[in-house]
């Protein structure tokens, strides 16, 4: 069974930055991609962020050139850099992992971009 234990959201106001942290239970490099998903209130759960096995990374358009994915230098994680946030970006962001077929996600990370 794989695990991803996420951290780092939180109240920001707009403008500002967060960064999230995704750790999976076995090594990064397994994985054919990493990357996050969000759901705000009353929609539907959409593509953020990817990063994958050829180290490319792909971001849904509203969010590109404010995040940024990446995976860490020896650290077994993948963060999710969040820069010049809007109210727009609330919602609950889930990591998630492709392997061998299957997805697997994370518990969720509340992220409210709020003045």
């Amino acid at each position: 069974q794989v695990y991803l234990a996420e951290s780092g959201g939180g109240l920001v106001q707009p403008g500002g930055s967060l960064r999230l942290s995704c750790v999976p239970s076995i090594s990064v490099f397994i994985f054919n991609a990493m990357g996050w998903y969000r759901q705000a209130p009353g929609k539907q759960r959409e593509f953020v962020a990817g990063f994958y096995k050829n180290e490319s990374t792909n971001y849904e358009d509203s969010v590109k050139g404010r995040f940024s994915i990446s995976r860490g230098d020896g650290d077994n994680t993948v963060y999710l850099q969040m820069n010049s946030l809007k109210p727009d970006d609330t919602g609950v962001y889930y990591c998630f992992a492709n392997w061998a077929g299957g997805y697997y996600w994370g518990q969720g990370s509340q992220v409210t971009v709020s003045s």
